[in-house]
């Protein structure tokens, strides 16, 4: 009976040190996994800094209006003028909506006026 307790002792833990060879390599495959992750993260991060900047570069006031003053006749750009604008009065609101009588969110009044005179709501 005492070699068989060895024998399995010795398989579970020729398993466990299989199974431990394993993960480790699986981790280790993720480990590296994220690695490569962060730094395209951050290589992502620094063109798009690179791309904001670029941007701010080319939409200087500045440049803007040098252009726009070059291309004036191909664009056929006017000067901004009051009257182009709109008026808050102008806008379209929808109407309010329509509450029913019977609305359910709403808190009912339950509240009744009793009969003082039992006479009057008898039938004879």
């Amino acid at each position: 009976m005492r070699p068989l307790l060895y024998v399995l002792s010795f398989l579970a833990v020729m398993a466990l040190g299989f199974w431990a060879y394993r993960e480790n390599y699986t981790t280790q495959d993720a480990l590296g996994e994220v690695s490569e992750l962060q730094n395209q993260i951050a290589s992502l991060r620094e063109s798009l800094a690179v791309q904001r900047a670029e941007w701010a570069y080319l939409n200087r006031p500045d440049r803007l209006r040098d252009l726009a003053t070059v291309n004036y006749d191909r664009l056929g750009l006017l000067p901004m003028e009051p009257s182009q604008f709109g008026t808050a009065a102008m806008i379209i609101f929808p109407p309010p909506p329509i509450k029913s009588m019977l609305d359910l969110g709403a808190p009912q009044s339950v509240s009744g006026v009793l009969n003082a005179d039992p006479e009057e709501g008898a039938t004879p």
